[in-house]
Parts: C-alpha cells; structure tokens; sequence
C-alpha cells in the first residue's frame, strides 16, 4: 500500500513538473485539458489498484469522486465561446407549404397542375382498352360491328320511331282537348312521359335493375342523385314521372323541354343568369308544398360527372325544410360508357353512341329518406347524403365544384382566396 502511495506521488510531481513546464506554450483550453486527462488518470489508477477499502474510504472516494465530476463539467470548454458571432444556425421557423409555394415560381405551377389533374379527371372519359388485338379476334370484332350497326341500330331507330308516333298521336289530343279537366290531363300526360321514356330505354338494350321502394308523391320531400348523363333523367322517368330541375338546352332538347316535359312539372335555369337562381328558388319552395305536384328530382352536383367521382353538392336542394330521399345511379362500362361530356359531345352524337352498343347496364338504388338533423347545416347536410350516395354507388368523393368546369375564377378572384 505504501509503493502504491509512493508511486503515486511521484506520478504527481512528475506530472506537476511537465505541466508546470508546458504552461507557457500551452493554450488556456490546452492546459484546462491536460488537467482533465490528469485527474481522470488518478481517479482510475485509484479504483483499479485499491479493489477493497474500509466503508469509510469508500464514501471519502465517492464525494471526491463527485467533485471532481462537478469541476469537470465547470473546466469543459464551450464550443461555442471558439466560434465567431453569426455562424451557429438559429433553429428555423415551422415550414408551410404556402410559404414554399410563394418562394418557387416552379412548385406553384407544379401544385397547380396536380390540382388541376385532380379536377378534370372528375371529368374525362376513360376510353376502353382495345381487346381485338390479334388475328383470332379482330374478325369477331368486324362482326360485332357489322352487327351493331347494320341489324340492331336500324332496329333500335325503328322502335323509337314507333315510339314518338303513338306518343304524339296520344299527346296532342290529351295537352289541347283536355284542358278543362286538369286532373285528368296531368295523368294522362305522366302516363305517356313515362311510355316515351320507355321506348328511349328500349332503344339502346337498356338493361336497369331498380333496387328500393318506388317513388311515391307525397309534399315536403325532395329526391337528389349523382349526375353522369341526360339519360338518368330518362331512365328514372321512366319508373316516375319526375318534376326534374335542368339546364336549358338548346336545339331539340330544348323543344321538348318547352313544350312536352313543362307539363309534369319541370323548372328550367340557365346557369348563366343569375337572377335564374332566385326564380328557380322560389318555384322550388313553392313546387313541394303541393300535394299533386309530381316528385321534384335534383341533380346537386349541378354537371355531368363520369360515373367514378362525385363533386360537391349545391345545397339548394337541402335548405328546402323538406325530406330528401337519396338515389344512387351506377352505370357499368361493360358494353358503353354512358358519361355524356356536353363540351365535346352533343346529346344527339351521344345517343348515336348509346344506340349503336350492345347494352346499356345500371343500377338505381331508392336509399332511406334523410332529414337535417338539430344542430346541422344545409352543407353538412348536403355533405351527409353525398357520403350515402358515394358509398352505394361505390363513388369517389372530391372536394370541387363542379360548375368550375364551365366556367374558371379570374386570377384575382384565387389571389384574394
């Protein structure tokens, strides 16, 4: 024990001796160092050599042992007392992405065009993929064309021909002679709305599986469904005579829309005009309270979407005070996709297009009546029957309105949003 004091203290006058030798070359972090090496040395070359003490050693060891953890965490340099002012990066602020967008010109037209993507694709339609690729069944395909285009397209012509004969012949005579008897003229005329719907359905193979309770009139409902085509009107109308809420077109549409379908009920707008909005408002309001009135159809998507995504509902239709009853259209693109794009297409090259398929497959569904609850909104409202509609038909939900496909906002306009 006494060699090992012994030649500890002669290890601290040797070290003494060259610390004290080093101290003018040495630098004040250096020496500071130095010393830190030196005690860490003595403290372990103390616990490796001394394995067993008195208790009273033991506590001595660990208060020194203390200290001297404490003057090493006072002796240790700062790094940044070394460094010059300016160079420690200060932390920087949360990043949004508005802030990243308004730095690069480059993200802003990148963010744009995804949003943009998002947007039209709600919009387009997705031609099929080609399946008479080889030489086995490109020959089939040149008969399915022959086919549909030479047999059952003059056929389908021929019914709806037959079909407008017997719906003018009985129309006109019941619209003129029957105008005392108002009663029995709106009956009659929904009757045959209903039978000219139905040779439109027979002309193109139409194929539809209703699911539900039929509509029935009653006051104070509304029914809404998700838009795809101009057909929808005709394939619920053919089930109901429905009082629908549509955009004046022009053309022969726009004939009979003037002439044979404003008698069961219907309210006609031009988005255009704004002063529309609140005429059409009023005959809404005024149009469900009527027990005799026709069941009023809204499509509150107010554009035809393609059948894949559904855009925000208009919440006219869910301010009314009034139950709305659901209905959920899917169409299937096994044979024809039944999406009518009206900027690129017009109604009569989209019939064309129906009657010259093989089929057209859909699926309405009659879902349970809805009623705003305590609390809620018309746009939560209108937001709640979208969710309904989008699950059965199997829709994707996007966060657009659609009205935005006729008409972009100015720059401004965004800029202030």
């Amino acid at each position: 024990m006494g060699c090992v004091n012994g030649a500890l203290n002669c290890n601290n006058v040797s070290n003494n001796s060259s610390s004290r030798s080093r101290v003018e070359t040495v630098s004040p972090a250096k020496n500071k160092s130095s010393r830190i090496s030196h005690n860490l040395s003595l403290s372990s070359i103390l616990t490796n050599n001394n394995p067993v003490q008195q208790p009273s050693s033991t506590s001595k060891m660990n208060t020194r042992d203390l200290k001297s953890s404490s003057e090493l965490d006072l002796d240790r340099p700062n790094p940044e007392d070394y460094l010059p002012t300016g160079s420690i990066p200060e932390p920087h602020p949360k990043l949004r992405l508005s802030d990243l967008l308004d730095i690069s010109l480059a993200l802003t037209e990148a963010a744009g065009a995804i949003v943009d993507d998002s947007f039209t694709r709600c919009f387009k339609s997705n031609p099929p993929e080609p399946w008479n690729w080889n030489v086995y069944l490109f020959p089939l395909w040149c008969c399915g064309v022959v086919i549909r285009y030479g047999i059952l397209f003059p056929v389908r012509v021929l019914v709806l021909t037959i079909g407008w004969i017997i719906f003018l012949s009985c129309y006109i005579p019941v619209h003129f002679l029957l105008k005392g008897n108002e009663k029995l003229r709106k009956k009659l005329e929904r009757c045959l709305v209903e039978l000219i719907c139905s040779f439109f359905v027979a002309s193109w193979t139409g194929v539809v599986k209703y699911h539900g309770p039929r509509p029935s009139r009653r006051p104070h409902q509304v029914f809404v469904a998700n838009h795809t085509s101009m057909i929808d009107f005709i394939i619920l109308e053919q089930m109901t005579a429905f009082a629908v809420i549509m955009q004046k077109h022009p053309g022969w549409v726009g004939l009979l829309q003037s002439t044979i379908l404003e008698s069961v009920g219907c309210i006609w707008f031009n988005r255009t005009e704004s002063k529309d909005r609140e005429i059409v408002a009023k005959k809404l309001r005024a149009h469900v309270q009527g027990a005799d009135n026709n069941p009023l159809l809204i499509f509150p998507e107010g554009t035809c979407v393609n059948n894949h995504y559904t855009v925000m509902f208009k919440k006219g239709a869910f301010e009314l005070g009034c139950t709305v009853c659901p209905i959920a259209i899917k169409y299937n693109k096994i044979f024809v996709d039944a999406f009518w794009n009206s900027r690129k297409q017009s109604f009569s090259m989209h019939l064309l297009q129906l009657m010259t398929s093989w089929a057209v497959v859909c699926d309405v569904w009659y879902l349970e009546p809805q009623t705003l609850r305590p609390g809620e909104t018309p746009i939560e409202f209108a937001e709640r029957v979208r969710d309904i509609i989008a699950a059965r038909a199997g829709l994707k939900k996007v966060p657009w309105d659609g009205y935005l496909k006729y008409s972009r906002p100015s720059p401004k306009f965004t800029e202030r949003k």
